[in-house]
């Protein structure tokens, strides 16, 4: 049997079907990884506002954006109001900073303070 690349449309080969993995893209950092090294993180409606929550099982409904577990890639997605973007709108980031540094994936650093961010309601 002779083993045969496919290309999409786009031009992307898809390589063997065997060892394909789902491919995800940062809204940190923008970088490209397979599922399994980014987290998945959603909207609920907590108090009457649309906050971005951890998807600790990847199952929960609606739109989902992912993230690697790394400081440096929440602080780039929190300065480009990449949440915003994602998710279609103005959404609430604070239960995310303050859980991120608490959450099994994230590395621990010695760094103790979550990182700071901007009014996450005023993307003009």
């Amino acid at each position: 049997m002779i083993w045969t690349e496919s290309v999409t449309h786009s031009g992307r080969s898809t390589g063997s079907t065997a060892d394909a993995h789902p491919v995800r893209t940062c809204v940190g950092c923008r970088k490209r990884a397979d599922q399994s090294h980014l987290v998945r993180v959603v909207t609920q409606d907590i108090d009457g506002k649309l906050s971005v929550v951890f998807d600790e099982h990847r199952r929960l409904s609606g739109r989902g954006a992912w993230l690697h577990p790394e400081p440096a890639c929440m602080e780039s997605a929190i300065k480009r109001k990449a949440f915003n973007r994602a998710f279609r709108g103005a959404v609430e980031i604070e239960t995310l900073v303050l859980r991120f540094h608490t959450h099994p994936a994230a590395p621990r650093s010695g760094r103790s303070n979550p990182p700071s961010f901007p009014e996450s309601g005023s993307e003009n």
